[in-house]
């Protein structure tokens, strides 16, 4: 799988668990580490947590493993690595806190089928 493929996987496995403001980052010439960011938030610990297992799951059948997983415990801010994509689950007061989508300025928010 490619890094929009994963991407893609995310996208639909988080919006299965009704994960709200899916948002998808093209960083591509942007950023070394990784090529696409998912960022979706859920609205509590059980909800974000469900939103991450189904990704891994998903990414699971298709043969892909992220190389590490952040944050299960408390499920606050989940961060899954899959190297060219990265994912990142989270309560939506932490998301408004941390505002990962205004990093990157030049970044495009994309569809999963846009890219």
């Amino acid at each position: 799988m490619n890094a929009m493929d994963i991407a893609k996987e995310a996208w639909n496995a988080a919006l299965d668990k009704k994960a709200v403001r899916p948002v998808l980052l093209d960083l591509r010439g942007l950023a070394d580490f990784c090529d696409f960011q998912f960022i979706c938030s859920g609205e509590n610990d059980r909800q974000t947590r469900a939103i991450a297992e189904a990704i891994e799951e998903r990414c699971k059948k298709n043969g892909v493993r992220p190389a590490a997983v952040e944050g299960r415990q408390t499920g606050n801010w989940i961060t899954m690595d899959y190297g060219s994509t990265i994912v990142h689950v989270f309560f939506d007061y932490l998301r408004d806190y941390y505002a990962l989508e205004e990093i990157w300025p030049k970044a495009k928010f994309v569809q999963p089928t846009d890219a």
